[in-house]
Parts: C-alpha cells; sequence; structure tokens
C-alpha cells in the first residue's frame, strides 16, 4: 500500500470474534462446515486497485489463476479489468469461463499440449510465453495447421538469483523455465523464419515470493539491454512481460510495497514505448483468504503437545511442502498460558502438520482455528489424499456470504472410476 495508507482489514476481530469483512467466521463454519477457505471480496479488490495505481494504469494486469483459480474470484478480478496469466488448458478453460478477454490471456509454462496450444489459438490470446525452441517449432506447426499465426514472446532465463525459496526461484541457470538470456537473440532469430508465429515481446519471470526489489531491477535491466538488441535486428517488440513474484507478509517478512515495485519495473523499463504486463497472483489473493479448521482435541506424548485438527496437508500443503510458516489464531476467545503445540492434521503422513512449535493457548475440542494467508496456493494445491474431500471455498463481502464451491462429497471421491469385472473378478 502507499505510504501512510491503511490497508482493507479482511479479517477483523469484533467482540473477541474473528470475521471476514463483516461476517462471523463462527457463522461460516456452522452453516458451512470445516475445513473451509474463505476469501474477501473487498481485499481482493483493494489489492488489484493498489497495485493498478502503482502503476498509473501503465501495465496490463494478468492476474495469475496459478495462485486461486476459483472462478469467483477470478471473476472479481476480472470485472475489475484483471487480465489472466494462464499455465494450463484447464486454467485457460477457468480464464474465459470466469469472463476474461482473450487478448489480455498470456499463457505461460513448459509443457503446453497440442490440444493446449489449440484451445489458445482458437481463443486468441494475447501471446504465447514460450519456454524453448522446441516449444516456438511446436506452436508454429500448430498455428500452420490451423492457418493462424501465434502471436509468441520467449521466456527469457536472466540468471538472477531471487532470494527465495528454492522451490519457487525460477530465474536461475539451473531452473526449467524459459532460454538463457544469452541464447535469446538467436532463438528470435529463428522465430523470425517461421511463417506461423509472429514475435510480439519478450517475458521474464525470475520467481514469487520475493521480498526485495533488487532482483526484479537486475533481472529487468538485462531484459532491457536484450529488447534493445532486438529491435536492432528487425524485431517488433511491443509487449514486455515482468512476470510477476512479489511477495507478502505471512508472518514477519517485510516485501516492498507497490510502488516500490511499480517504481523499480518503470525505472527499468518503462520508457521502451511496449506494453507493460505484470502476473500477480499471490500477491493478490494471499491475505485475501484464510483456511478454517475445527479442533479434534488436544493428544501428549513424552516430548511433544499436538493439536490435532480436521484440516490437513491435503487441504493445506504449503506449509509441509515449503515449510512455510503461516499465522494461525483462534476464532473465538482463547484463554489460559500459550503453550508450545504442533498443529496436525488426519493424513498418514509425518509430514501432515500446520505449524509446527507454535505457542497457543488450550484449546477445546470444536473450538475453530483460522489459517492466515491461505488464499494463495492453498485450495489451488489441494488434492485427495487419503480419500479425503477437498475444502468447501465461500466467498464474503460485506455482510453476505456464499459458497462458490461446494465440498466435494463421497461420490465425488470415485466419480469417474470403474471396477472391471472381467479383469477384477
Amino acid at each position: 500500500m502507499s505510504a501512510g495508507a491503511a490497508e482493507f482489514d479482511a479479517f477483523p476481530r469484533r467482540g473477541g470474534v474473528l470475521h471476514a469483512e463483516r461476517v462471523a467466521l463462527e457463522q461460516i463454519a456452522a452453516e458451512v462446515g470445516t475445513p473451509t477457505y474463505v476469501y474477501s471480496a473487498g481485499a481482493l479488490r483493494e489489492r488489484y486497485r493498489a497495485l493498478d495505481a502503482a502503476f498509473s494504469g501503465r501495465a496490463t494486469i494478468c492476474y495469475a489463476l496459478k495462485a486461486n483459480m476459483n472462478l469467483a474470484v477470478v471473476r472479481t478480478l476480472v470485472a475489475l479489468g484483471a487480465g489472466a496469466d494462464v499455465t494450463s488448458g484447464g486454467e485457460l478453460f477457468r480464464a474465459l469461463r470466469a469472463g476474461a478477454d482473450p487478448s489480455r490471456i498470456v499463457y505461460s509454462g513448459v509443457g503446453k499440449t497440442d490440444a493446449e496450444i489449440d484451445a489458445a489459438l482458437d481463443a486468441g490470446i494475447r501471446a504465447f510465453n514460450v519456454e524453448s525452441r522446441a516449444e516456438l517449432r511446436r506452436i508454429d506447426a500448430r498455428a500452420g495447421a490451423r492457418s493462424r499465426r501465434a502471436p509468441i514472446a520467449f521466456r527469457v532465463n536472466p540468471d538472477v538469483d531471487p532470494e527465495t525459496h528454492p522451490y519457487i526461484s525460477t530465474g536461475l541457470r539451473t531452473s526449467k523455465f524459459g532460454i538463457p538470456i544469452d541464447e535469446a537473440v538467436d532463438a528470435y532469430a529463428e522465430a523470425k523464419t517461421l511463417q506461423n508465429v509472429r514475435v510480439v515481446g519478450v517475458d521474464c519471470h525470475i520467481g514469487s515470493q520475493l521480498t526485495r526489489v533488487e532482483p526484479f531491477s537486475d533481472a529487468l535491466a538485462r531484459v532491457r539491454a536484450l529488447v534493445s538488441e532486438l529491435r536492432g535486428a528487425g524485431h517488433a517488440i511491443e509487449l514486455i512481460d515482468v512476470g510477476g513474484g512479489l511477495g507478502v507478509q505471512y508472518t514477519n517478512e517485510t516485501p516492498p510495497s507497490p510502488e516500490a515495485y511499480a517504481r523499480a519495473v518503470l525505472a527499468a523499463v518503462g520508457d521502451l514505448d511496449a506494453e507493460l504486463v505484470v502476473e500477480p497472483g499471490r500477491w493478490i489473493t494471499a491475505n485475501a483468504g484464510v483456511l478454517l479448521a475445527r479442533v479434534l482435541y488436544e493428544k501428549d506424548n513424552e516430548a511433544k503437545r499436538f493439536v490435532v485438527v480436521d484440516a490437513a496437508m491435503n487441504d493445506l500443503i504449503r506449509p509441509a511442502l515449503y515449510d512455510s510458516e503461516m499465522r494461525i489464531e483462534p476464532v473465538g476467545s482463547a484463554t489460559g498460558a500459550p503453550r508450545q503445540v504442533d498443529v496436525v492434521g488426519p493424513v498418514c503422513e509425518s509430514s501432515d502438520f500446520l505449524a509446527r512449535d507454535r505457542a497457543l493457548a488450550p484449546l477445546a475440542p470444536g473450538a475453530l482455528l483460522a489459517v492466515r494467508s491461505a488464499g494463495a496456493y492453498g485450495f489451488a494445491m489441494s488434492s485427495n489424499y487419503n480419500a479425503r474431500r477437498r475444502a468447501a471455498e465461500v466467498l464474503v463481502e460485506g455482510d453476505r456470504f456464499a459458497v462458490v464451491r461446494e465440498r466435494e462429497t463421497l461420490e465425488d471421491l470415485v466419480r469417474g472410476e470403474s471396477i472391471p469385472r472381467e479383469i477384477t473378478g
């Protein structure tokens, strides 16, 4: 947010009870059950508008669906003017279903299939972010088969350390993403020889959850030099996609403000007479969501005390996969001296935890907990491991809420499966 501006309080505490905007989370849990993801429409709008204002309208904001692909979430942002960054045919389908303008959709990802390329061509997307020369040839072939010219931008890898978790670092030489920036001139020269692709831009995304602007500035300085060289070689670079990756505060992080981020981007490439595309995902949705879980019981062994809840790693895998620390707090009032506990779920894995060594007051069975900053990479990465039904999702606006994804049923768990008697007996 801008200096001195008060950020929208999506989850205030009123009368000792945590709310989503003006709806008590206890009410949502009572009516919808748990585990449930709860998103604030007000927070989604506020974050989008803050980023748009920081760029003074000089950038196309393509929301990265991989962070949270719920149709109601995507529609809330599309209604404000957001485009979409998609990484699969399924995400493209969701973006279009939510009303995204195809001319404001960019398609990223290292393994686009023929069917996915065809669907994007038919939709008329803004650009393919091409990850390799092999993919370039594949897109050229598919476009030729459909009598189209595919708009493309190579994703260049500037070999800049984003100083984040290695699993979400995408701009290093060892990453599977993009092409090395020192090979880009040759790659663009090859693209110029192909009949069914049209070079429109350059793409660069170095990673996620960045908490300093310097990696952005370093990467974009290299992109700037590349754009100059490409234009000198006769390529019409009309679009520069700077990716996403701006970090959020989960606990004690101090990420840059959107204004500081925008200043760094505009200082690096803002004067190059090209459409700027930014791809925020986590930054918009993470702190707009919580995961509600209900306490089953507390458990002691000789070395540890555990709070066992009904949400598990299949619902929220970030703590297990990235060792992420996400704030957890009681929804209602909690009394008693805090104790060090692990908050764990029912899944049959030692890695099934939502928090470790966390100070929490004693919690009775049935108490509600809220896992903060769960609006990004929460439900989107959930699974049916241990044959667990995936959670419900709820969107709140003011004093109203709606279930925007129903909790899966047991029948949903076996939908599409069959038992061939001639084989199984």
